[in-house]
């Protein structure tokens, strides 16, 4: 039952997400938002609602390692799993501005959730202070690329749905979420009694990955066509937004109590893969085939790993 709880979550979270992001977006559109401003605010939040409600309802129902092991099992997904399954399929272009100014900006975010959990704790106003890097960060790109002119900050795209199905798939997909984000973390805690392991191996493994398939089947099939819209920008980005917009709202909302120790491995592991991006990001035009299997086999390390370890 705990399994099916799991699965049955995972999939309303993925299809609850979808319809949310949809409507949002078609919204923004009718209300002549950039697109711009659509893909920092809207698009950003709605990929990231999975992680959002899974972490918080998880905090909120006495579960912290859960809510800790789902962000920074995301973020190694996102450039171990995600980012080398890509590449092995369709090599990608590095973005100079991932390397520039994303990447800094992950690497802070990274490195001050660690000294932060450094007492075991996320307070409310170390979470307030990360929401605040957020929207100084959001705010900061709207300026820049404004600055620079761009085109298609100016053209607003055009949208073809009626405003009656957008707030349909809203009120759809945002109830979606409430209901699936609960049954996911019933199922997760109650498989990690039943299987006698750690809240924390469940929340970096089966939680973080379920959170994570919107982007990975997106990024999956958008490299099998040979169209890799997907970038480091975006999978940095992505990382960014997890730390500082759900762990900070999680803990805005209610304190996160977790041992650092019972990280450690993990957080090891999140900030060495983030480093180690640096130099894939500086050296060569592109992030390649072999670099991707690499990835890949670090992924599958950690994993059995974190089973070792339970």
């Amino acid at each position: 039952m705990d399994l099916l709880y799991t699965l049955g979550g995972a999939a309303v979270l993925i299809l609850g997400a979808e319809l949310l992001l949809r409507g949002a977006v078609h919204l923004a559109f009718r209300a002549r938002i950039s697109p711009l401003v659509v893909g920092l605010t809207v698009v950003s939040l709605g990929t990231s609602l999975p992680e959002l409600l899974v972490s918080l309802v998880a905090a909120l129902k006495g579960s912290p390692e859960i809510a800790i092991g789902n962000v920074v099992g995301s973020n190694i997904a996102n450039i171990s799993l995600v980012l080398g399954a890509c590449v092995v399929v369709f090599p990608i272009d590095v973005d100079r501005e991932a390397r520039r100014i994303h990447w800094p900006v992950m690497m802070a975010a990274t490195l001050l959730f660690v000294l932060f959990l450094a007492d075991d704790r996320v307070a409310r106003w170390e979470g307030l202070l990360f929401v605040v890097a957020l929207v100084a960060y959001v705010s900061w790109m709207i300026i820049r690329s404004r600055r620079q002119g761009r085109r298609s900050a100016e053209q607003p795209l055009r949208t073809t749905m009626p405003v009656g199905r957008a707030l349909l798939f809203l009120i759809i997909g945002a109830a979606g979420l409430g209901f699936g984000s609960g049954w996911f973390v019933d199922g997760a805690s109650g498989l990690a009694r039943g299987l006698g392991v750690s809240e924390r191996l469940i929340g970096v493994t089966i939680v973080a990955v379920g959170t994570s398939m919107p982007e990975l089947i997106a990024s999956l099939v958008a490299a099998f066509r040979k169209q890799p819209d997907i970038s480091l920008g975006n999978l940095v980005g992505s990382n960014i937004f997890n730390i500082l917009f759900i762990i900070g709202t999680s803990a805005m909302i209610t304190p996160i109590e977790a041992s650092l120790d019972t990280f450690r491995t993990d957080l090891i592991m999140m900030t060495a893969i983030a480093l180690l991006l640096y130099p894939m990001m500086r050296f060569g035009d592109r992030v390649g085939r072999w670099q991707g299997v690499g990835l890949l086999a670090l992924y599958v390390g950690y994993m059995v790993l974190a089973l070792v370890q339970g």
